[in-house]
């Protein structure tokens, strides 16, 4: 089956598409034994607002800086401010000490290791309710706030703009997609030098040399020669120029980036594997199946193996009909081996149902917005749109998604940049999120990667009839989600008390999290609370939703003291947040008997 292009400039009137089969597909650029035990709803935010508790957003503070008025003597007197920073750590709990004086004249006091939110909130209170405290304050981390240094960056707004950018900036904080293999499964990759560094091995799988244009059969070169065609070819009565469509595409996701030129790319630290599957009038289902295959690492008979396999895969392109059982047999294999598959929902303003690869399953199926977070309005919708990323309008030309491309009209000829629109266009900002999802936490899976997308989305700031997916994509928030990072605060509790069997069967408590979506953090704090005459009998673990155990704490014949009160550091930013968590305790030797009294965990 072939796909057949639509006018590769967003500038030019849009031309209808045409089948050049049965079943056509198109480029989709438009015109251009367990207790079970009660648990309490997850309790209220501190006392103390959030913002003095943290030194950065979810990070607990370390350090708090505490100004006394000028009458108090811990104003002048280290000595005074110490045992003042002594004596409210010893009424919260925490252990508080005197670090050194500020050139404002105010105490820096240092928290100690890993406080959590809660800890600092009883150090602050402490502090304000002292007649003699004029401000305490936490010991804020800052970052630099640079953008990068692309003389183009200013016109993506699509990055970055606040009503309906995809808030990547946010993400780069946190992972560039380094180490990650991206499949642009398209027309192949025309030279440019703000995508050249990150191009690796890629091959050309179009089969037919009328589309391929090339002059020649299936080869391990993806150079895109063009795919222009002459009037009366394709279907078209008049004839097309070449798209230059893949590279477009292979920019939006991993352009050069802080080079001082050009464009930025969203997974910038990512590499490229252009395959070539698009050529004149099109491309044949038969080679699209086989690219998908090879590029998630599967064998293909008389090719090469494969030594970039893609962990992400971009198809842009897309026709009517139903998903062949054909088509279908390929994502799945890609699935299976690990590969995460995005494509375009297609730009006919109709329902995605009636589009393919867009209905198949095991898909990221994405919408398109315009600039002002609206539908836009070639963009199908409908129930299995799963998210919508900005694809942008050129009836304004600016409005449009501005990518690397290619001056030349049938050949290649200079480099140069130009804005495109279409589902094409926003099919890569979400396969340049994957990217970066993955870059930063290895260990996710397709589902979950579609999972934590999904679930971290905003709101579209605009209108969208028929169904745009869970909303618009938000960078910053997925990749901070899936990445761990620290707690924010947020405590989920059991506390019906469970009696523990003398040297008997482990028992488990449950705590049900929802509605947090993506990963649990990297310092995941559990709390526990144990009365026992002989603490070293015990066995202590956490069991994630999915049955992964992390050892709290393991017997000892040596430490005979009571009881298990304390709180354990897990990092669980490889687990899904959202699901049942256990606390599981196995008393192992005669004579003593003790009571799991509750625990929490604080995210």
């Amino acid at each position: 089956m072939r796909t057949s292009p639509n006018s590769p400039h967003g500038s030019s009137p849009r031309r209808k598409l045409i089948s050049v089969a049965a079943l056509s597909v198109a480029l989709l650029t438009a015109a251009s034994a367990q207790v079970a035990v009660a648990q309490d709803a997850p309790s209220d935010a501190p006392a103390v607002p959030t913002a003095r508790t943290e030194a950065a957003p979810g990070t607990p503070a370390e350090r708090l800086i505490v100004g006394y008025k000028s009458g108090a003597a811990e104003a002048k007197s280290d000595k005074a401010a110490a045992a003042d920073a002594a004596a409210k750590g010893e009424k919260a709990g925490e252990d508080v000490g005197f670090r050194r004086r500020l050139g404002t004249g105010a105490a820096l006091v240092d928290l100690g290791a890993k406080p959590t939110t809660a800890d600092v909130a009883d150090v602050v209170a402490e502090y304000r309710a002292d007649p003699q405290v004029a401000y305490v304050v936490p010991d804020r981390l800052n970052k630099p706030l640079a953008t990068p240094n692309d003389t183009e960056y200013g016109k993506q707004w699509d990055l970055f703009e606040s009503t309906a950018g995809m808030r990547v900036p946010g993400a780069w904080d946190l992972t560039t997609g380094s180490g990650v293999t991206v499949a642009v499964i398209d027309t192949g990759y025309v030279t440019h030098s703000d995508l050249a560094a990150n191009i690796v091995g890629g091959y050309d799988f179009i089969s037919d040399t009328a589309v391929s244009v090339d002059g020649n059969g299936r080869d391990s070169n993806p150079a895109d020669p063009g795919d222009w065609y002459a009037a009366g070819e394709c279907g078209q009565a008049t004839g097309g120029s070449s798209s230059w469509h893949g590279t477009h595409v292979a920019g939006t996701i991993a352009a050069a980036t802080n080079n001082g030129k050009g464009v930025a790319g969203i997974a910038y630290g990512a590499k490229i594997s252009p395959v070539r599957v698009l050529g004149k009038c099109g491309g044949y289902d038969s080679d699209i199946i086989d690219a998908i295959t090879w590029a998630s690492g599967g064998t293909v008979s008389g090719v090469p193996a494969n030594s970039n396999v893609a962990k992400v895969i971009n198809m842009s392109l897309g026709g009517g009909g139903a998903c062949s059982t054909a088509t279908q047999s390929a994502i799945n294999g890609a699935v299976s081996r690990g590969t995460t598959v995005v494509v375009a929902a297609g730009n006919e303003n109709q329902n995605a149902a009636n589009s393919s690869p867009a209905n198949c399953g095991n898909v990221i199926t994405v919408a398109a917005t315009d600039r002002s977070g609206n539908r836009a309005y070639y963009s199908n919708y409908g129930s299995i749109v799963d998210i919508s990323a900005p694809g942008g309008e050129t009836t304004t030309a600016s409005d449009g998604i501005l990518s690397t491309l290619n001056s030349g009209t049938r050949t290649p000829s200079t480099e140069n940049y130009a804005y495109y629109q279409g589902t094409s266009m926003a099919t890569p900002h979400i396969a340049g999120l994957a990217a970066l999802m993955k870059s930063a936490n290895p260990a996710l899976t397709p589902d979950r990667i579609e999972s934590a997308i999904k679930s971290n989305a905003r709101a579209l700031p605009g209108t969208c009839s028929g169904g745009c997916g869970a909303g618009l994509a938000d960078a910053a928030k997925t990749v901070q989600a899936v990445k761990g990072g620290t707690s924010t605060g947020s405590t989920y509790s059991s506390s019906t008390a469970v009696a523990i069997p003398d040297n008997g069967s482990a028992v488990e408590s449950p705590i049900t999290v929802s509605g947090r979506g993506g990963n649990a953090p990297s310092d995941l704090q559990v709390g526990v609370d144990i009365t026992h005459t002989y603490r070293g009998d015990l066995v202590v673990d956490l069991v994630a939703p999915d049955g992964s155990v992390y050892r709290l704490k393991s017997a000892s014949g040596s430490d005979s003291a009571d009881d298990v009160n304390t709180t354990y550091t897990v990092n669980a930013s490889g687990e899904t947040a959202d699901g049942t968590w256990k606390l599981r305790v196995r008393d192992t030797a005669s004579y003593d008997t003790g009571r799991l009294n509750g625990w929490q965990l604080t995210f």
